[in-house]
């Protein structure tokens, strides 16, 4: 059914019935500030459920009546009206007439087809295998632990690339789609015209790789990834248009990283371990890398004190799930230090990732 429906161009003509919703800034007190944040569960799971079913995508010609959406995502009607009305008061959605929603420009990333999609995003976040590790929290704050392993027997990658590959490849997309979000930021922010190679370490499908080669034509890649993750990189360097000077290496990088570049770059791999199995991943890369070869961390960069910053929420879902951790520049000078590098600079980038650049020591 698309916009033209009768039922929703008789709904959209209504739209001047629904008063704006208040959003005037004030302050709010403390007992409101509790009570907001330990709500935010349900909302987080509202967001999950309206992406699950797809009412984003169904959303993206135009305004829709609930019962229309609960027809299409076999849903029921009052209460898929109740998840969608808690969203709308946050931005996600907007009621545009009694019991008719429209997207915003929030609810509108979250369709497949979006070219910034937070769709996989958000579905990992709150995948019922990933969610019910939060609950015991507790758990990793008590003994250092991960929740993960207490949940499901067994580490989180484990998890993700032997026991579930369904929800492993959930994972892969959402990491896909959170680089939608980092990439033109990490261009923008590094000249990397001037490497003969550039060797994209545990890089997924290689997105950012074929992102960096697109637009530094003269440069040649390198994916060094495991081989199940390995399989599905083609497809996604072949619609770069750079395919022909990608080389796919296979392996395990905690035993050894057979690659020879001017550029290695890790994005979001250091954050998921603690420093002994780092520094450990980083000497693989300093046994093969030339005397001048730089190592790029591309990770959050935690400022200290209270400071508000992404990468303090993210740190908690290191805590719990693969048992890492997001680090400051003082903690990623020790790390680098401890693996034979010294660090150079920290590049900020317009998104919610630094890069840590490093040499040699």
């Amino acid at each position: 059914m698309t916009g033209d429906d009768p039922e929703t161009t008789e709904k959209t003509t209504m739209t001047t019935q629904m008063p704006a919703p208040d959003h005037d800034a004030r302050t709010i007190s403390p007992a409101e500030q509790v009570m907001q944040l330990i709500g935010a569960p349900f909302l987080a799971q509202a967001v999950y459920c309206a992406t699950k079913l797809g009412v984003p995508d169904l959303l993206a010609d135009g305004p829709k009546s609930t019962e229309y959406l609960a027809v299409a995502t076999s849903a029921h009607e009052h209460a898929l009206y109740r998840v969608l009305r808690a969203l709308a008061m946050t931005g996600i959605f907007t009621e545009t007439a009694p019991r008719t929603f429209a997207n915003t420009p929030a609810s509108d990333l979250l369709r497949e087809d979006h070219p910034e999609s937070a769709k996989y995003l958000t579905l990992w976040m709150n995948e019922p295998e990933h969610w019910k590790v939060y609950g015991q929290m507790i758990h990793s704050v008590k003994t250092g632990e991960t929740a993960w392993e207490k949940v499901h027997g067994e580490p989180a990658f484990e998890t993700l690339y032997e026991t579930n590959r369904e929800l492993g490849d959930i994972f892969n997309r959402a990491m896909t789609s959170f680089s939608h979000q980092t990439i033109p930021a990490i261009i923008e922010a590094y000249d990397f015209s001037s490497a003969g190679t550039i060797a994209d370490i545990a890089g997924g499908h290689g997105h950012l790789l074929a992102a960096i080669l697109k637009a530094n034509p003269g440069v040649k890649g390198v994916l060094f990834e495991i081989p199940y993750v390995l399989e599905g990189a083609p497809a996604m360097v072949e619609s770069y248009g750079v395919a022909d000077r990608v080389e796919y290496v296979a392996g395990d990088f905690t035993e050894a990283i057979p690659v020879t570049a001017d550029i290695y770059f890790m994005k979001h791999i250091i954050h998921d371990w603690y420093d002994d199995k780092n520094a450990k991943i980083l000497g693989n890369i300093r046994a093969n890398a030339p005397d001048n070869a730089k190592v790029l961390i591309i990770d959050t960069v935690i400022p200290e004190g209270n400071t508000e910053h992404f990468g303090k929420i993210m740190d908690l879902e290191m805590l719990v799930s693969p048992g890492g951790m997001e680090r400051t520049p003082a903690e990623f000078g020790s790390l680098l230090a401890r693996a034979g590098f010294k660090m150079t600079r920290i590049i900020e980038t317009k998104s919610p990732v630094g890069i840590v650049e490093a040499v040699k020591a």
